[in-house]
């Protein structure tokens, strides 16, 4: 139901952009799509990824690797998962949503979702050019042990 009134609002707001100015709206809607080609190569092959994973594991196996139960072990892991995979947030969300109803657990989830969006290990040439390796070093090694206190916050609320 959501979907339909949020869906049905932009249409609404479209429609009302391009009886105000027909050109902008056109020249808005040729920038969105150019940016929408550009995120769909990763963004499939994100959700091949996932899909592919969810098929080969069943629930409990993903429960059994960063389920609940698998406790810090499965917190470390997510997190090192996080920090070398490149996904982008709003594609983050959705797969930890995915790995949650297939067993994962919050702390491990939170991990890898907070590993994720703030430390890059794959980005760190890029990073260290422009910010220096100390810097660099510094910023993802705390954003990394950042991740533990997320999930361990996450532990605590959630139970």
């Amino acid at each position: 139901m959501d979907s339909i009134i949020f869906y049905s609002l932009a249409s609404i707001l479209l429609l009302l952009s391009f009886i105000k100015d027909r050109k902008k709206t056109k020249m808005a809607l040729k920038k969105a799509w150019k940016a929408f080609e550009n995120i769909l190569p990763e963004f499939l092959v994100v959700i091949l990824m996932v899909g592919f994973l969810l098929a080969i594991l069943n629930a409990d196996t993903i429960s059994g690797i960063i389920g609940a139960k698998s406790g810090w072990f499965g917190v470390i892991l997510a997190s090192i998962i996080g920090s070398i995979t490149l996904i982008p947030g709003f594609v983050a969300f959705p797969t930890a949503a995915l790995l949650l109803e297939n067993g994962a657990g919050y702390m491990q989830i939170a991990a890898f979702v907070s590993t994720l969006m703030m430390v890059g290990v794959v980005t760190m040439p890029v990073e260290i050019k422009y910010f220096g390796k100390k810097a660099t070093l510094l910023r993802n090694g705390a954003a990394f042990i950042f991740s533990f206190v997320v999930a361990l916050i996450i532990g605590m609320v959630v139970k």
